[in-house]
Order: structure tokens, then sequence, then C-alpha cells
């Protein structure tokens, strides 16, 4: 039975059963440090950064790791004269020690200014996401977006960086969003387990994390879209698991190569259409215009089909307040997603999120596109809930 705090459509599938074992049956785990970690611990203590003295034991569960490098093509250098690797994507594939039990591998897609190691373990050390998956018995894949981490490309002038975070916005957007309380459902935030603070070893931990990422999305979109598919042609029909900005590109596989996408689960989808928010009505940054395909920067398609971006008509009409962004929708008659549409859809937002005061305008975008969409809401966290903690269950 889904908790009282939750939401979500009336079908019940094996995305819900998959992502609520770790969202509430494994709660517990997340809300408090067991006996046998502390006992791991040297007195006690190997929360964030002081995790790497060697008498600190690791939580991540027993498998077997390899990486290759997947996709990809030469270039010609005209000043080194020389031919590049480029648009290739770094993957981990991580086999349970104790073998494959599920027929469906996982791959997961990190967000926005991370790289793949935000799915293997919390800034204070503790098992993440891989871990309890490969405890199910998955075959994980973890991911580098190309530009991003292990995937950074040596056509530098194709894949230009941008800043990832500082650390004040990793405080008021990530951990302590109340602080600035930005909008309302800020002040429902409770689940970050030390002080927010630089100086703070779990907050340095989280903050240490945040690297550079490309401002060419065009070029990345295309890439991912090529790679990404290039992968699941060699590991079969697979779940895609994304955080952030990272959900774009299990929509533009999903577009492209729908036969090998099992289904699609999206932890606080950045694909919000036709536009970008940071922070909300009250912040600084707010609202800029993006994605130009509606989801994507990228051509998608549709039916009847659209040849350029401005075949697509849109229409805002909602009043924007804090607590709830106004959204940009297909004018109507709304052109059909007949592609992603074949992929079931799960989209889950945190109660205290920023994103809480606008995922709906992705979840209402993908149904009038006649798209099936299940949204779950989870109290207590924020958004980059891949690190975070979940809390129990019970009122």
């Amino acid at each position: 039975m889904l908790p009282r705090w939750c939401h979500r459509g009336p079908a019940v599938d094996l995305l819900t059963v998959l992502i609520f074992f770790v969202a509430f049956t494994l709660s517990p785990t997340f809300a408090a440090p067991q006996a046998a970690e502390q006992a791991a611990r040297p007195n006690g203590d190997c929360a964030g950064l002081k995790g790497v003295n060697p008498q600190c034991r690791s939580q991540e569960t027993a498998h077997r790791r390899e990486y290759f490098y997947i996709g990809g093509k030469y270039v010609l250098d005209p000043v080194l004269k020389g031919n590049l690797v480029v648009d290739q994507l770094y993957v981990e594939k991580l086999i349970p020690a104790n073998g494959i039990k599920r027929q469906h591998p996982l791959v997961f897609f990190h967000g926005g200014g991370s790289a793949g190691n935000i799915w293997l373990q919390t800034p204070d050390n503790r098992k993440g996401w891989a871990s309890y998956f490969l405890d199910l018995g998955y075959a994980v894949y973890i991911i580098d977006q190309t530009s991003v981490g292990r995937a950074t490309q040596e056509d530098i002038s194709g894949y230009p960086l941008r800043i990832g975070s500082t650390a004040e916005i990793a405080q008021r957007s990530f951990a302590a969003p109340e602080i600035a309380n930005a909008y309302p459902q800020s002040q429902l935030h409770t689940q970050w387990p030390g002080k927010a603070i630089i100086g703070d070893p779990i907050f340095d931990a989280f903050a240490a994390q945040f690297i550079p990422l490309t401002s060419n999305l065009t070029r990345q979109e295309l890439s991912m879209r090529a790679s990404g598919c290039k992968l699941l042609s060699l590991i079969g029909p697979s779940y895609l698991i994304s955080h952030s900005i990272g959900a774009i590109h299990p929509i533009l596989l999903s577009d492209e190569c729908p036969r090998l996408v099992a289904g699609n689960i999206n932890i606080e989808p950045a694909t919000i259409p036709f536009q970008s928010y940071t922070g909300n009505a009250t912040s600084p940054v707010g609202r800029t215009i993006n994605r130009p395909w509606g989801l994507t920067n990228t051509r998608i398609t549709y039916d009847p089909p659209a040849n350029a971006p401005t075949d697509l008509k849109t229409v805002n009409n909602e009043t924007d307040t804090p607590a709830l962004r106004s959204c940009v929708y297909q004018a109507a008659p709304a052109r059909r997603l007949p592609q992603i549409a074949k992929v079931p859809y799960m989209a889950l937002t945190a109660e205290a999120s920023p994103h809480i005061t606008y995922d709906q305008c992705v979840v209402n975008y993908l149904r009038q596109a006649g798209v099936k969409v299940d949204w779950i809401k989870v109290r207590g966290n924020w958004h980059t809930w891949e690190w975070a903690f979940f809390v129990s269950g019970e009122e």
C-alpha cells in the first residue's frame, strides 16, 4: 500500500513498485544510520570527507564493476592534423556479486553540475541508489553524460563549459531551501542531516561534488541521442532513471529508440516546456526561454508533424505565483508525441523542492500530448534527493 503522503495516478505498475521499494520500504535506512553502520566507523565518525579514512568501511553492495566508452566518432583536428574521438558516453557496469535476478537493466542519468557518482553513495557515506537496486538483483549502468566528468570531450570548442554551482546556490537550492524561503513549500524541508553550512563535513562533501557542465545543450542532446541508443542496443530494453536536467536524455531516447526503453523514472525532471525555472517568482534568476521543441532543444517527433519549433503554437493562461509557477502548453488541438507515448513515464517530486512549484508543467504537457504519466509526490525532501534522506511513510 502506498503511503498517505504520496499522490499518483490510478494505475499501479512495475515502475511504481520499483521506485517505492527505495523511497518507502527502505526509508528507515535513509532516516538514520543503523547500528551496523555505526560499528563500522572508528569513533563513530566517518561522515562526509572523513569517510576517506581507510578504517571506514564502505556501505556499497558487493558487485563486479567494469567501464566502457560507448558511441562517438573520429573527427580530424585541422590544427593537430590527427583524429579525435568525440561524442562518446562513459558507462559503468555494476553487476550484483550474487548474480542478476531481474529481466531489465537500470540505466542512471545524473543531473546538471554532477556526474554518475551521485548514485553510488550519499554525502555522509551511506549506500546510494545503485547499491539498493544491486541488492534487488538488477544490473545497474551508471553514465557520465557527454561533456561531463569522465565523458569530458576533446572537442573543446564544441562543448564549452559553464560553472555547475556555488556553495551558496547549493545551500539555498538544495541543502536548506527553507533559509531563503523563496517559495512557501520550502518550509516543509526536513531531510538534510547536518547544518547545511560551509565547514559542516557533510555539506562540504556535498558541495565538493559539483562540476562544470556544457552550455551547448544542442550538441549534447545530439550526442546523447546517438550514444544512448547505442548503449541500449548493446544491453537490451532497460529502465531509465534520471534526475533533473538529466531527464532530457530519456525523453530523447524514448523518441529515437522507444523499443529499447522499458520505462522512464524521472526524479524532478527539468524538462519544463519551452522555459527554464531556477528558484521561483521571488528568485533573481527566475524564468528563461528554453527548449524550443517543448521538452527538448532538438527535434522530437510530433503528430501531426512539426517541421520547425515555430509550428508548435503555445498558450500560457495561468497565474504565476511563488507557490505555483505558470506553464506553457500547446494550443488546442495539441500535437501528439507518438514515439514518447510508447514508453511508460513516471515523475517524482519532493514536496519541499522548488520543483513542487512547476513540475506540473512537465506532467500536464506530456498528458496533453497523449503520454501516460504517473506522478508521485514525496514528503519532506529537496531537489537532489538521490543524495538525500527519505522519511517514514507514517504520519
